[in-house]
């Protein structure tokens, strides 16, 4: 179920791109991509991943994008959900 959630929350996402940032279909991706991921490694270690002291950053802009995302701002959240993305898994 995990891997499915977060294949479908992926092509919502991308299809979201392709539909030059179509805010709904983002936001869709974005809650099944989070929904999977807990699914594949479990809640606890979902959190304790996101939530790391040297990952914080990281965190509040990947969420924080989500959240601009959900509000409607389709292009900026995207965009610190991809600074978001890279600090924290560089």
């Amino acid at each position: 179920i995990g891997v499915g959630l977060v294949g479908f929350g992926l092509f919502f996402i991308l299809f979201g791109i392709l539909l030059y940032f179509d805010s709904v279909l983002l936001a869709f991706g974005n809650i099944l991509f989070l929904s999977g991921l807990v699914f594949i490694i479990g809640f606890r270690r979902t959190f304790t991943f996101f939530f790391q002291r040297p990952k914080l950053k990281g965190t509040s802009f990947f969420f924080g994008g989500v959240l601009i995302v959900l509000m409607r701002w389709p292009l900026l959240g995207m965009l610190l959900e991809a600074y978001g993305f890279i600090t924290l898994f560089r």
